[in-house]
């Protein structure tokens, strides 16, 4: 789901800025990437990508909370994973040769390691944040591995459903 909504910012802003012959692959195992025929903006796009796969995460987190506290936990998870993966991601790049990958678009493009940094930072810090004092509520430290069942039982139906999914409209 996480790569789906990153992916997903690259459309968005692939078609706010006219590019042409999108085509999304979301293997299950794997990385995704969105491919154009033609892309007039390539630095707007890639960060399309990292900057919609931490906001929109963090727009559900905020749905959670106010329509099902109870479960506003799981969306914390997720909406910190997103966060730590596209912070990660971009921050890879300064250190390593990126090369196709969105740190080596951005780079290509006119994009500075400095810009990756001030993404990448805030976003892995803002997720670890969100995933403190998480550990209870999956059965950790003083929960002694009780977990509500429910919750368990719905994210093992959500995985299925994205894998299901991923599997019938992704492109290896």
């Amino acid at each position: 789901m996480m790569m789906a909504l990153h992916e997903c910012g690259h459309m968005l802003h692939g078609w706010l800025s006219g590019a042409r012959g999108i085509e999304v692959h979301l293997p299950p195992l794997g990385f995704s990437r969105t491919d154009f025929s033609t892309n007039p903006h390539p630095l707007f796009v890639v960060w399309g990508g990292p900057f919609w796969g931490c906001l929109l995460p963090l727009a559900l987190l905020g749905g959670v909370f106010v329509l099902a506290r109870r479960y506003a936990y799981l969306a914390m998870w997720f909406a910190g994973f997103c966060l730590i993966a596209n912070g990660a991601y971009l921050l890879g790049g300064v250190f390593l040769d990126g090369g196709a990958d969105d740190a080596g678009v951005i780079l290509q493009h006119g994009g500075t390691s400095w810009q990756l940094l001030a993404f990448s930072i805030p976003a892995v810090a803002a997720g670890l944040y969100l995933w403190n004092g998480l550990g209870p509520h999956f059965g950790l430290g003083n929960a002694q591995g009780k977990v509500d069942r429910k919750a368990a039982f719905g994210t093992a139906i959500a995985l299925l459903i994205v894998v299901c999914t991923e599997i019938l409209i992704g492109k290896g």
